[in-house]
């Protein structure tokens, strides 16, 4: 097993050949460098902040939505689902509570994933669960409606960014800015964008695989393909079908690779009952797995993840790469969590990779940052 895989903490990411102080963010804070509370005076101003507008920043992933309030933190983090009724029209259930009546429904109910690859698939649902979510975070009675910034993905279409523009503004949200989900995932993991040194980012979400190299405040250049963490799923779901006859659902198959998925052998074999519906006989059925069937129908999307890795590379300058080989690369998104990952992009492309501390909330927590700090960081808004 490589040992080059370490996990990036708030204070030892590599910076150069010498370690230098990072940006640090309320949310990645040890106990020991906490604020000192608020007095008084800071209380009445965060209550009337609070009544005026709460400004948030929003992850919209395919897989996930993740909310940042300003002052206050990331509060929300739902699964982007929705479920309806058919007959009315109306939300039946928004976020987790859509998620596990997935696929047990009764007629006139139907859920959906109103996000696909990243960019918004139905726009009416993506404005019912958008609405659910911003009404949740708020909590109390303002004044104004929010200011919103929404992370995207780097390859969306002028036409995909006026989709995600008009269902934020029509679910209440009175001004938007967007940013691109590989800068704020570098900005969320302690990545220093601004300075004059080459930092490759990969983020994983459930749509899209987002590669990029920040410097100096900006991307030097990046990849964008539609292969990530639902594919991997998609993957899984097919292979069992194909291999064993066996029909599982899609959280059945994110199940199982979250729980014995991996990118590379492991130490210890591991092994997983499942559970479907028989193709031939139609009857429920169960069965078990170990992880090398997994890794095999894994095979695809995870080499298409190392190819746009190293097409990245090539694209870079010498200078940059200088800088990539001192830095390393820094993973984020939820489909870093794969096991091996780290392993698998060390072993291909010779470079030191780092899984960030909290992958899963990397992007919210750095668009929550150029919130906080918007003067500072509005250039990386893209719109």
């Amino acid at each position: 097993m490589l040992e080059l895989h370490q996990s990036i903490e708030p204070n030892n990411f590599p910076i150069g050949r010498e370690s230098m102080p990072l940006i640090q963010h309320d949310l990645i804070r040890t106990n020991k460098q906490q604020k000192p509370k608020p007095t008084t005076g800071n209380n009445w101003r965060h209550l009337l902040t609070s009544f005026i507008g709460q400004d948030m920043a929003m992850d919209l992933g395919t897989a996930n939505t993740l909310i940042y309030v300003r002052g206050e933190g990331v509060i929300l983090n739902e699964p982007s689902v929705v479920a309806v009724n058919e007959d009315t029209g109306k939300p039946f259930a928004v976020g987790r509570a859509a998620k596990e009546i997935f696929g047990k429904t009764p007629r006139g109910v139907k859920c959906v994933r109103p996000l696909k690859d990243g960019v918004i698939a139905d726009f009416k649902m993506t404005h019912v669960m958008i609405k659910d979510f911003i009404t949740r975070a708020s909590k109390t009675w303002q004044m104004r409606r929010p200011r919103l910034i929404v992370s995207v993905p780097s390859g969306i279409t002028m036409v995909e960014k006026r989709a995600v523009i008009d269902a934020a503004l029509s679910s209440g949200a009175r001004h938007i800015s967007l940013m691109e989900e590989p800068m704020a995932a570098a900005i969320g993991t302690g990545i220093p964008v601004h300075e004059a040194s080459g930092y490759m980012i990969v983020d994983i979400g459930g749509g899209t695989t987002e590669v990029a190299v920040t410097t100096l405040g900006g991307t030097a250049y990046s990849e964008s393909i539609r292969i990530a963490g639902d594919e991997m799923d998609e993957a899984i779901e097919s292979f069992i079908r194909k291999a064993f006859n066996l029909q599982i659902g899609i959280f059945e198959a994110e199940r199982i690779k979250v729980s014995i998925g991996s990118a590379m052998p492991m130490s210890e074999a591991r092994e997983l009952k499942i559970f479907g519906r028989d193709i031939a006989t139609g009857t429920p059925r169960e069965m078990i797995i170990d992880d090398a069937l997994v890794r095999h129908a894994l095979k695809e999307p995870v080499q298409s993840i190392v190819d746009a890795v190293i097409l990245t590379l090539e694209k870079t300058t010498p200078e940059l790469a200088e800088d990539i080989i001192n830095n390393g690369v820094c993973l984020a998104g939820g489909g870093a969590l794969l096991a091996g990952l780290p392993e698998r992009l060390s072993l291909e492309t010779g470079l030191q990779v780092m899984r960030a501390s909290s992958p899963l909330t990397a992007i919210v927590r750095g668009a929550g940052h150029v919130l906080e700090s918007f003067k500072e960081y509005q250039h990386v808004c893209i719109a």
